[in-house]
């Protein structure tokens, strides 16, 4: 199937009214799985104001902080990340805390790569990104509704 028909289904897709809210959008919950926060290397950039509040949370000079918890690469400052069982797990996932489950040690100042996901470009893209990326997060498609209007502004925080 070419990326062309995706888009073209992506559109039709996007659009059909969710079954029980009878608007377009999508459904997402967060199942505390961890599996957008572990796995290959990857990367969570972070911004100057998102290293200023993490910097607060945590006790710390904004400059400590920068130095202790992220590095850079060459799309920008990203948060460190820490070998374990599972993978290359962010600094920042708590595995202990409650067991069974992953859990953000920052959520409330999460950076806003975090706070958008699943609403990434990469992931709505077209059906077959959705889907792909679905693989690995089961509260995709499940639980709360988004609405597609809500779904577009997460999208344009962050380009990825």
């Amino acid at each position: 199937m070419s990326d062309e028909h995706d888009t073209a289904r992506l559109g039709e897709w996007f659009d059909a009214p969710d079954a029980i809210e009878g608007v377009a959008g999508l459904r997402f919950s967060c199942t505390m799985c961890g599996n957008c926060c572990t796995g290959p290397e990857g990367y969570v950039l972070v911004n100057d104001a998102e290293c200023e509040a993490l910097a607060r949370r945590a006790g710390l000079h904004a400059s400590e902080f920068i130095e202790r918890y992220t590095h850079m690469l060459p799309m920008g400052r990203s948060l460190i990340e820490r070998t374990t069982a599972h993978g290359q797990d962010c600094v920042f996932l708590d595995r202990e805390k409650f067991p069974g489950k992953a859990v953000c040690g920052v959520y409330e100042d999460r950076p806003r790569q975090c706070r958008t996901w699943p609403f990434w470009e990469s992931t709505l893209r077209s059906r077959r990104d959705w889907e792909r990326a679905k693989r690995v997060c089961p509260g995709m498609d499940k639980g709360n509704f988004v609405r597609a209007d809500q779904i577009r502004i997460q999208r344009a925080i962050v380009s990825i």
